[in-house]
């Protein structure tokens, strides 16, 4: 897995035999690491669409379903699984989180490239099933900023800060031992983590 810095080609098994889900870019990376504000400066750096992901969550002040989520209940999210209407998906939080087929499908006949906002479990699964796809662990600078992170939102109890901050260290250790991730991106400084994104999905794009 590469740092941030050092923005690599794609690997010969992923450039040569293995292309399936070259027009897809995973960033993942636990609670508080800021994947959303880096996907949504890079979506807008590059023009590129985001995927819509369901869930069972409920829906909070302000989001709109098709745009942020598609909120379904739990019985019709696991009639999609036994359907096969998910590329991955995965339970977080007592939630469950999917990408629809649908989202997938539609950017690859339009040629298009798709970022995809999902957790830790979610990428493996991608990259499990379409391995030409660019994968990036997006981290906090270390454990205390990701607390104060976490803790200035304002969004969560003490204890639900502490269960995040567990669940962040089980998420980093899951992706470095999956060797799914092509790179870590070290969110410190949010415009020079937006720049090592872009440059490595210039790079991919440029190597494809």
């Amino acid at each position: 897995m590469s740092q941030a810095g050092d923005i690599p080609a794609p690997s010969p098994s992923r450039a040569g035999d293995d292309v399936r889900g070259r027009h897809l870019v995973v960033i993942s990376g636990p609670s508080g690491a800021g994947k959303t504000t880096i996907c949504r400066a890079v979506a807008d750096r590059l023009h590129l669409p985001i995927s819509t992901s369901a869930t069972t969550r409920p829906k909070r002040p302000g989001e709109t379903e098709g745009r942020d989520y598609y909120f379904l209940s739990e019985q019709e999210f696991r009639t999609r699984i036994d359907r096969g209407r998910f590329v991955e998906w995965a339970e977080v939080f007592g939630h469950l989180y999917g990408t629809p087929v649908e989202e997938v499908e539609r950017a690859r006949k339009a040629g298009n490239r798709l970022l995809l906002e999902i957790d830790v479990q979610g990428g493996i699964q991608i990259k499990r099933a379409y391995p030409g796809a660019l994968a990036v662990l997006v981290l906090a600078p270390g454990p205390d900023a990701l607390r104060d992170r976490l803790a200035c939102r304002g969004t969560d109890s003490a204890d639900e800060v502490r269960r995040r901050l567990e669940k962040a260290a089980e998420e980093v250790r899951m992706a470095r031992q999956s060797g799914c991730y092509d790179v870590e991106v070290v969110n410190d400084r949010l415009d020079e983590a937006v720049r090592h994104v872009v440059q490595w999905i210039q790079r991919g794009r440029n190597q494809a």
